[in-house]
């Protein structure tokens, strides 16, 4: 798997303002009582997606991207090119990170920890899970920055040497961009989320754009991706979710 398409995932599996207005700060109780972020709740989720990837040297891969999910457990994926061959297959758990590269045969294998001592990243469960379903990246407290500009509220939040900065729409409590930066220059991500579908009631991204840079072996990679979800849906059946080295 080339170095793009992993750096990607591994930050996966991660403009426009309206009318300006003068800043309010919230702080103590008012923080609480302003601000109420949605987070999507389901069992069992299934979705497929067109998924367009942009690297540095300008080529341009095309595709279709199914993801399957159990809350708090379990995040599967699959990469399916034009030709119809599965390029990549995926599984992100509680404890590790693993990636069936089907094309280059670099396959992934990596607890958390492992995945940041080889490349300065440091990921979870759940923060791919807010990634994915445009949730604030991390819980919400006292210690974190937050400012209501009209239409949207500004978080900033700061952990393990990462800065998170969420635009959160008033309306729907859902976070429409994020900007993902590490203080020490291993890597940053842009993340829109252009529009949400109602899924039981609930806002879902159906598109998002995400802009990423990242450095392996202390080579600075960016790419970008194009997420268009076609189809989704929630259960609380159980799903399969297969996947063998």
């Amino acid at each position: 798997m080339n170095r793009v398409l992993l750096g990607s995932f591994a930050l996966l599996i991660f403009i426009a303002t309206g009318c300006a207005k003068k800043p309010n700060l919230y702080v103590s109780d008012e923080v609480m009582q302003e601000f109420e972020p949605a987070y999507f709740d389901f069992n069992y989720l299934n979705a497929k997606a067109r998924i367009v990837i942009e690297d540095q040297n300008g080529k341009t891969t095309r595709g279709t991207l199914n993801i399957r999910a159990k809350k708090d457990s379990v995040i599967w994926f699959s990469v399916t090119p034009g030709l119809g061959i599965e390029a990549l297959r995926g599984i992100i758990t509680t404890d590790k990170i693993r990636v069936k590269d089907r094309i280059n045969g670099q396959d992934v294998n990596l607890g958390y920890e492992e995945f940041e001592d080889r490349f300065g990243l440091k990921l979870s469960l759940p923060l791919f899970q807010n990634l994915i379903y445009a949730n604030i990246p991390q819980e919400f407290s006292y210690r974190d920055r937050l400012l209501r500009i009209g239409k949207y509220f500004e978080l900033t939040q700061t952990r393990d040497k990462i800065r998170y900065h969420s635009r959160v729409g008033t309306t729907h409590g859902k976070v429409e961009e994020l900007t993902v930066t590490s203080m020490d220059d291993k890597g940053a991500l842009l993340a829109n989320y252009p529009s949400f579908k109602d899924i039981n009631n609930q806002p879902f991204p159906n598109a998002a754009l995400l802009k990423i840079s990242f450095n392996i072996d202390g080579e600075t990679q960016n790419s970008i991706i194009h997420i268009d979800i076609s189809t989704i849906s929630v259960t609380d059946t159980p799903i399969s979710f297969p996947f063998q080295f």
